[in-house]
């Protein structure tokens, strides 16, 4: 489930269609406009509601990351959102165009180091995203950088 999975064979198949692309402003809250707007752009796939809400889930997190931490919340650094499909499976690209590179891999959080004070009390978003879908995949460029999601359709797994 992380970038190292052999998702990247997905990516590049040519049988994905593109279903939306928008771009957000890096402003606060729009993690939540970009969940509820790749969920629209999906409905009418074969996704369960359990498997929708935690694409969602992890969609919303990465595009609070991309705004907080790629764009630093500056408006005029966008948020970029791609949502693709294919037979076997969805792909959502959230790229932004911050200075700071996206980890390939960050420490898992513990809950007890958290608690005794050894980690920071944030932490959780990359563990988070990787738990809620199929398969991650990150690309730093310079000042471009994207986390891909993907989540398979039913049957397909």
């Amino acid at each position: 489930m992380n970038a190292s999975d052999g998702s990247n064979h997905l990516q590049h198949d040519p049988r994905w269609l593109t279903l939306t692309e928008f771009t957000l402003a890096s402003e606060p809250g729009n993690d939540r406009l970009a969940a509820e707007k790749v969920a629209e752009a999906i409905r009418q796939l074969p996704v369960n509601p359990a498997r929708l809400e935690r694409l969602k889930t992890a969609v919303s997190e990465a595009a609070l990351n991309a705004l907080e931490h790629g764009s630093h919340f500056q408006h005029e650094l966008p948020v970029a959102i791609r949502v693709r499909a294919r037979a076997d499976a969805i792909q959502v690209d959230i790229t932004d165009f911050g200075p700071q590179d996206i980890p390939s891999h960050t420490q898992s959080p513990d809950l007890a180091a958290k608690l005794r004070g050894e980690q920071t009390p944030r932490g959780w978003g990359f563990f988070l995203i990787e738990h809620m879908v199929d398969a991650v995949q990150i690309t730093n460029q310079p000042s471009q950088h994207t986390i891909e999601l993907f989540l398979y359709l039913e049957g397909a797994e």
